[in-house]
């Protein structure tokens, strides 16, 4: 194993540690997940101004797609039981030197890539950095400090063939995976696109084994695909070389998608995330569990391999005012409850992902 080469006996206990860390998500026996959201007027939040990141996309830049409010912008995931450490992003890209972290999913790792790359431009503004786009990956890199940050568009994981038949959604078949050879991090993230019916469903047909469907219960098809996914990490994966993460399910605040209701936040009027303007108080997230979010952890927990969940779920639920709303791509033609501004929420997953890499 060369520099890195230890005694048998210490990778056992490291491993020991690892899967405990990654299977509790915990650090120093806290749960960073568990918390409230609270009010930090100092200066310390937002984490970044819009107008020194550049390259943001502009169904995230809410602030100058017209957004009025920013109360959203001066929000802090504040852990139960422990403070989370501020993100230093010098000290993260100086950690991840000679190496390369992939996002693989759909435009809600878009988010979350967009996010992390503002938040490491930032830290060294003066630095060098280049992004490039071919096809569904992206390439952010920093070629001073030889980091490079990747996204790969695949909304399912699995693969979507064009075949005679039409576009075929393949439950069983990862090509896609020769891609995600090679990195040090992976980041996976899917929810998003399985719901999606009519003119934005991108497949025709649903193919598992032998057997083709022209539909099948999403929660169904989506566990089965999460299945493949993790046989794939399972055969795939040397965790000495490669650490895996899952971005885990961000909610939508709209009541056409997920069964939403206005009710979930003990009011009866709302609709959707429009004119939101502060978070749900409090730790638990009156709707309940998210389905896709439950599925997911099982998947997971029948893992051989470590995998480290980013629990993002209810914190995201507890924010239903920073979606971009009417201040997205579309302007007020069109309501967005499923993205995020930015700088906004995704920026607390990459806390807690920066805690997560280097406090386990």
């Amino acid at each position: 194993m060369g520099t890195f080469a230890i005694s048998s006996v210490v990778m056992v206990v490291l491993l020991v540690f690892y899967v405990f860390v990654e299977t509790n998500g915990s650090v120093g026996g806290c749960d960073l997940f568990r918390g409230s959201w609270v009010l930090d007027e100092s200066n310390s939040y937002p984490l970044y101004e819009i107008s020194k990141c550049p390259f943001i996309e502009k169904q995230f830049d809410c602030i100058n797609n017209g957004r009025p409010d920013q109360f959203y912008l001066k929000y802090r995931w504040q852990p139960t039981a422990c403070n989370l450490t501020r993100f230093n992003g010098y000290d993260m890209l100086t950690r991840l030197r000679g190496k390369s972290i992939l996002f693989v999913g759909d435009s809600l790792s878009l988010n979350q890539w967009q996010s992390l790359t503002c938040m490491l431009h930032t830290a060294v503004p003066q630095a060098q950095y280049t992004s490039l786009r071919n096809g569904d990956l992206s390439i952010f890199t920093f070629p001073s400090l030889d980091v490079k940050v990747k996204l790969s568009r695949n909304a399912f994981l699995v693969d979507t063939v064009s075949e005679n038949i039409g576009r075929v959604l393949k439950l069983d078949s990862i090509e896609a995976g020769k891609l995600w050879e090679g990195n040090d991090i992976l980041i996976f993230d899917s929810w998003h696109w399985w719901l999606h019916t009519g003119r934005k469903q991108p497949w025709d047909f649903i193919e598992e084994g032998n057997n083709t469907y022209r539909d099948m219960d999403r929660l169904v098809a989506y566990t089965k695909a999460l299945r493949t996914w993790a046989k794939w990490i399972d055969d795939n994966v040397d965790p000495t070389k490669t650490r895996v993460f899952f971005q885990g399910v961000s909610p939508d605040h709209a009541e056409l998608l997920n069964n939403f209701s206005g009710s979930q936040w003990g009011q009866s009027y709302p609709k959707s995330c429009e004119g939101q303007s502060r978070p749900l108080s409090g730790s638990n997230y009156p709707g309940g569990p998210h389905p896709a979010e439950t599925a997911l952890k099982s998947v997971l927990s029948s893992m051989s391999k470590p995998v480290y969940l980013l629990d993002i779920t209810e914190l995201s639920q507890l924010r239903k005012d920073g979606h971009p709303s009417v201040y997205g791509h579309g302007g007020h033609r069109d309501m967005d409850c499923s993205h995020w501004c930015l700088p906004g929420v995704p920026d607390t997953w990459n806390l807690l992902f920066y805690a997560a890499l280097f406090q386990t």
